[in-house]
């Protein structure tokens, strides 16, 4: 039987800032009732389950973890145009959070746009322009 890939999971330093943020985004994490400190998860559209466990937690469960100085991981969200793309980059900045790309054309076809989660991982925002 061929592997699936069910859930990606994401290590925060801070939980509730990190649900607050991907609330953001139109996520929705519920906090596990064993570990409501430290573990929190998603059921995304697509069959996928998005996990966010603490620095602390992935510490106990990874023998020689440590957090990095900066994410590795880039979640990527898509929008239906190009404005999305502004505006939501543009209420997050204005909400504090920390802005690494501001929106711009790319030459791949796309409005793309990037800010940090709370522990620094990378999140995309895209729309697909449109066809000229």
């Amino acid at each position: 039987m061929p592997t699936t890939v069910k859930a990606i999971d994401i290590v925060v330093s801070d939980l509730g800032a990190a649900i607050e943020f991907y609330g953001r985004l139109g996520l929705e994490f519920v906090r596990d009732p064993y570990m409501p400190d430290s573990h929190a998860g998603c059921d995304l559209p697509n069959g996928l389950h998005l996990m966010l466990d603490t620095d602390d937690l992935r510490s106990k469960t990874t023998e020689n973890w440590t957090p990095p100085k900066q994410g590795r991981t880039f979640l990527t969200f898509e929008y239906d145009g190009p404005a999305e793309v502004d505006s939501t980059y543009a209420e997050l900045v204005a909400a504090g959070v920390t802005g690494w790309q501001e929106p711009f054309d790319a030459p791949w076809g796309m409005r793309y746009a990037t800010v940090a989660d709370p522990s620094g991982n990378g999140v995309d925002l895209y729309a697909n322009l449109a066809a000229s």
